[in-house]
């Protein structure tokens, strides 16, 4: 059972940053050694292992050879061991050490071979002498081994033996997915993949953050939205689940997350759709601009994650990526070296949050206007400083708010924008609007526009 007082406790049901970055770490801890592809058992034990915290996890099964657009589902790849003999006999490689140092998808082999002839076989960074690089090959039958370039360039002349028990078969590609209903049948997405072996940013954070954020939704008496929730293998996977599900998505869907590179404690980051203009950049950028000190905006140009996918043309869905460092710009990405200290509690409670932010801000918008003309008397019903004197606008007079902020909201609460549009042209985070709003639609000040 994953360590039931941290994943499985009531105390997970107020998910604040520190809990959820906890839980989202000890989980990485348990996955980060299973050997995961696009196909596999790996991918099966590690929704089994994620269904222990998302009991309604569903698992499905997609055969080998369907056909999803202009891609078909490749064969299953397990493998159960992997290993390279030196010349002396020794065992300089082992896939059981790290998996990162066979090829993924590498077949079944079992030969001799010259160290000329290995060479073309063999994967290491020149720039990265002590990381085991990640390398695989899906579509195209080879075999291949990684290794750090000190290991590589230790190799002796002489005769190695190469050995893969490995299985490329007809079998299936595993999915999760999860529906969590709402009052509307409008959908928020969660999308996350799971298909790379031992890389703790790159892959796990992603996984592990959702599972909180899964965690979260479920705790909350009510949800507005509807929320559909996917753990894919990258590419293939969202190729395959657009396939089947296209049109609905691009009916319900009102914003959606590619969550991926949220674990790290070093930046944030904020990749656009498409068309860049879609409520899910507005409230990405809204929320990483009063949640975060600086983040880095990149442009679609940057995509490498399945926002390819959801983005493309004929798709077009409000899909962003909300992440810490993101992929190809931090050191140990696709190596050895993106291990469990490029990770911590922090930084994966700071990805959750950020992107709670965003669910929390897309919950609560709405398009609020005025029930009378002219500024109310706010100071009669204890809204706003009834002594004049210096600067009174800027005493606070609701939560954070300070009488010039009320003024500001109520300004611009005139049936066009939304609140999200309003807290972002008063320079004011939209969490911070909500007891304001609270109190203004019960005094029949504020009501919302239908």
């Amino acid at each position: 059972m994953i360590q039931e007082d941290i994943l499985q406790s009531k105390c997970l049901l107020d998910l604040d940053s520190s809990k959820a970055g906890i839980g989202a770490y000890e989980l990485a801890k348990i996955l980060f050694p299973i050997n995961r592809s696009i196909t596999g058992n790996g991918v099966r034990e590690t929704l089994k292992i994620i269904s222990q915290t998302l009991p309604d996890l569903v698992q499905h099964e997609v055969p080998t050879g369907t056909q999803c657009f202009d891609w078909n589902i490749p064969k299953e790849w397990n493998i159960k061991s992997a290993y390279l003999l030196g010349p002396d006999g020794e065992r300089i490689l082992d896939f059981k050490n790290n998996n990162l140092h066979v090829v993924g998808y590498s077949v079944p082999t079992d030969r001799e071979i010259t160290l000329d002839e290995l060479q073309s076989y063999l994967h290491s960074i020149p720039e990265q002498p002590d990381a085991i690089p990640y390398v695989t090959s899906y579509y195209n039958e080879q075999w291949g081994f990684c290794l750090t370039h000190q290991q590589r360039e230790g190799l002796k002349e002489g005769t190695y033996r190469v050995v893969i028990d490995s299985s490329l078969e007809q079998g299936h590609m595993t999915y999760g997915e999860l529906i969590l209903p709402g009052d509307s049948k409008d959908e928020i997405f969660l999308s996350t993949y799971i298909c790379h072996p031992s890389m703790a940013n790159n892959e796990l954070s992603g996984p592990t953050v959702t599972t909180m954020l899964v965690k979260w939704l479920i705790s909350q008496p009510k949800l507005r939205y509807t929320y559909r929730i996917v753990f894919i293998p990258e590419t293939i996977g969202s190729i395959y689940y657009l396939s089947q599900h296209m049109d609905e998505m691009k009916k319900n869907i009102i914003a959606g997350f590619n969550i991926s590179c949220v674990g790290d404690n070093r930046n944030y980051s904020y990749l656009p759709s498409r068309k860049g203009n879609t409520i899910a950049d507005r409230v990405a950028k809204h929320v990483l601009k009063h949640h975060v000190t600086n983040y880095t905006q990149y442009n679609f140009l940057d995509r490498r994650s399945d926002e390819r996918q959801y983005c493309s043309i004929g798709v077009d869905l409000p899909v962003v990526t909300v992440a810490r460092t993101l992929y190809w710009h931090y050191p140990e990405y696709h190596t050895s070296l993106d291990d469990l200290t490029v990770i911590t509690p922090e930084g994966l409670g700071g990805g959750y949050m950020a992107i709670r932010r965003c669910i929390e801000c897309l919950e609560e918008n709405a398009i609020m206007i005025t029930t009378m003309p002219c500024e109310p008397q706010f100071g009669k019903r204890g809204l706003f400083p009834t002594l004049s004197k210096g600067k009174g606008s800027t005493a606070t007079v609701l939560g954070k708010l300070t009488a010039m902020d009320l003024l500001n909201l109520w300004a611009y609460c005139d049936g066009d924008n939304d609140l999200l549009s309003v807290a972002s042209k008063i320079n004011v985070p939209l969490w911070d609007l909500l007891p304001a709003i609270k109190v203004l639609n019960e005094q029949d000040l504020l009501i919302s526009k239908v």
